[in-house]
């Protein structure tokens, strides 16, 4: 379980909850403008945007999670399960592995209208990265200081959204989480009125109450209403960041209340809040309530060399 969100105020946050029973030993990465790019079926890039984010080095290879890159261009994966399909080589396009996406659009995109180009010509292949790493079934959220978009790998083929919302969680398909929401047409943070009928003399008796039927389970559709709720309303003009992480707090399974189906306890591993503007790298890590910081700009951002952060300094 995962969920993301954009945060578009005088600023703009970018951040994630990372759920899973596990860690990874994921580290924060910076990936620098002439860090070569290798894709496995199409041209390497020598040459591109600086990016920072969280994930694994593998071979030298970085593999991320979520990033930003210095035009502020933000990007997450997300565990899509029981609707990713990923496709045999088209010569017609230009063919992704699904662990290149992220570096292939944040290398050389700098909002969300340039990735949709860009991805209107891609195809997401069943390659793997290695035995160890075979492909995890993902969509993604994709958000500058603007908009958002979400690409899925589906069957059919590519689809790309508008997401008004700027969220996005696990499985359904985005196009069935938004029609969710139509369940929801009441919420309100406002107390709401006697709507009932007859001449029942009905009463608010507690602040909050505009808001019954906000779903409170750690579900993937769930956690998407809670979020476009939280998205739409909250407000913290002083310190967007902390409203950021308090969202992601709020959407994180408690332990011991998400089981999964071999016993064990799915928890947030961690949860990151990007200043797209700064380059900084905000997280917190699971039993740590401390937020921690990585600037992109105290780096040489010309560099050719991966720099790293070992994941046993995050806790």
């Amino acid at each position: 379980m995962c969920t993301a969100i954009s945060l578009c105020g005088k600023k703009h946050f970018f951040g994630r909850n990372l759920d899973f029973e596990h860690s990874f030993g994921e580290k924060i990465l910076i990936t620098p403008r002439n860090f070569p790019l290798v894709f496995r079926h199409t041209d390497s890039v020598h040459s591109h945007y600086a990016m920072i984010g969280m994930g694994i080095v593998s071979d030298g290879y970085p593999l991320y999670f979520d990033a930003t890159n210095e035009k502020g261009l933000s990007m997450a994966g997300l565990l899509f399960s029981g609707y990713a399909h990923y496709h045999k080589l088209n010569p017609e396009y230009t063919n992704l592995a699904p662990f290149e996406v992220i570096l292939w659009v944040l290398s050389q995109c700098a909002n969300t209208e340039e990735a949709k180009e860009l991805l209107g010509k891609i195809s997401v292949t069943n390659t793997h990265f290695s035995h160890e790493y075979p492909n995890t079934p993902l969509h993604w959220i994709i958000s500058d200081k603007k908009s958002s978009i979400v690409l899925e790998s589906l069957r059919e083929g590519i689809k790309i959204y508008d997401n008004p919302t700027h969220v996005l969680t696990n499985s359904p398909p985005f196009e069935m989480q938004i029609f969710n929401l139509n369940n929801y047409m009441p919420l309100s943070p406002f107390p709401p009125e006697n709507k009932f009928g007859g001449n029942l003399n009905l009463i608010t008796y507690s602040r909050g109450m505009g808001a019954l039927g906000l779903p409170g389970d750690f579900s993937s559709a769930s956690r998407f209403v809670r979020a476009a709720f939280f998205r739409a309303n909250c407000k913290n003009e002083k310190n967007e960041a902390a409203l950021l992480f308090d969202m992601l707090k709020n959407l994180s399974p408690l332990p011991g209340c998400v089981i999964t189906e071999d016993g064990k306890v799915e928890v947030t591993i961690y949860s990151s809040c990007v200043d797209t503007e700064k380059g900084i790298y905000y997280y917190t890590t699971y039993g740590e309530n401390k937020v921690s910081s990585v600037s992109m700009y105290e780096h040489d951002l010309t560099s050719d060399t991966l720099a790293t952060f070992s994941y046993n300094l995050l806790h």
